[in-house]
């Protein structure tokens, strides 16, 4: 089951899934296109965006889950 954890990089999640680029975007990160996104930490995105880190992982990890359980 993958994990995914604050430190992982945005763009690496997105290789793990395509399916994770809906909760980044219901999130309000909408530039997981930019150069930012290939080098930017989940906790360093949800700090500059003011998206709280905790839950957006929450929901990635239950995203997996699901995933996981298909």
């Amino acid at each position: 089951m993958a994990k995914v954890t604050k430190d992982m990089i945005i763009a690496d999640v997105l290789k793990m899934d395509r399916g994770t680029a809906p909760i980044f975007m219901n999130s309000g990160m909408h530039c997981l296109g930019c150069p930012s996104a290939s080098g930017e930490s989940i906790e360093d995105a949800c700090a500059v965006h003011g998206i709280d880190a905790d839950q957006l992982i929450k929901e990635l990890n239950e995203y997996f889950e699901g995933q996981d359980n298909k």
